[in-house]
């Protein structure tokens, strides 16, 4: 720190936001960082996670045509990393869905802004104005006409800033979803049946009816007034075949 910035310090004036490139040493730092910052939006957002993955954003550092740039802080005890930029001059990574042919059509050379991330403890004090300063101005040495970016529809605070700052909307393409009726795999509940109570259970079973007795046990006929029944035709069993009572193993004793 030189003598002209310990003396802007003791006056008390509002401490100094540096930038410059991300070095190999800072790597580790920086990541957990964008792990804070992005933390609350990820809660909310159906699209990619940011950040999208360590191996991601170490690949990210050995690309060429990547900026990465590290807005500081600078104290008496360190420096603080308070913003983060990351910028490309074409379209990069497999998982990118931009057209580039639409921004050739519509004769844009854009400078594509991959992430633009604030420390929250620092919102609201020029830091990201700062940072899509120093965006611009690479932008404007070379040759770029456009920052492009990605936002998430429900970071309502993100929106309203960059609206604030001349940003529009390049097409409505949003993400969609509708609700599909489908059966559940498991069955709902089910009532249990009612449990049989200990004194139905103890109740001793009923006492088995005794067969009746025929008419030869008793010793004598029932007497009715009905008329006798008429007797049976002679040839009403032939010879050799079996009377059905017999077949089915029925006794005249058993019979009422």
């Amino acid at each position: 720190m030189s003598k002209a910035e310990s003396s802007t310090r003791a006056a008390g004036e509002e401490s100094l936001i540096y930038v410059r490139r991300i070095h190999r040493r800072d790597l580790n730092r920086v990541w957990e960082f964008l792990k804070k910052v992005f933390r609350d939006v990820n809660r909310e957002t159906v699209e990619y996670q940011r950040p999208r993955s360590k191996k991601r954003f170490l690949e990210v550092y050995e690309e060429e045509g990547v900026e990465q740039l590290l807005f500081e802080v600078r104290e008496a005890h360190g420096q603080e990393i308070v913003g983060y930029a990351e910028c490309a001059f074409e379209i990069t990574g497999t998982d990118n869905w931009m057209n580039e042919r639409y921004f050739t059509k519509h004769d844009m050379r854009p400078l594509f802004v991959e992430e633009l991330a604030v420390h929250t403890d620092y919102q609201g004090r020029g830091v990201g104005a700062f940072m899509l300063e120093q965006l611009e101005h690479l932008a404007r040495i070379h040759g770029c006409t456009h920052l492009v970016l990605e936002v998430a529809e429900n970071n309502i605070g993100a929106l309203k800033f960059y609206r604030k700052r001349s940003f529009y909307r390049l097409d409505a393409a949003i993400f969609m979803a509708k609700k599909v009726a489908v059966d559940a795999e498991l069955l709902p509940p089910r009532a249990l049946k009612k449990s049989r109570t200990p004194e139905a259970l103890d109740t001793p079973a009923k006492p088995k009816r005794a067969p009746r007795r025929s008419l030869k046990a008793r010793g004598g006929e029932k007497r009715s007034s009905a008329p006798p029944p008429a007797s049976r035709p002679p040839d009403a069993a032939t010879d050799g075949e079996r009377d059905p009572l017999e077949e089915a193993g029925a006794d005249e004793e058993d019979l009422p």
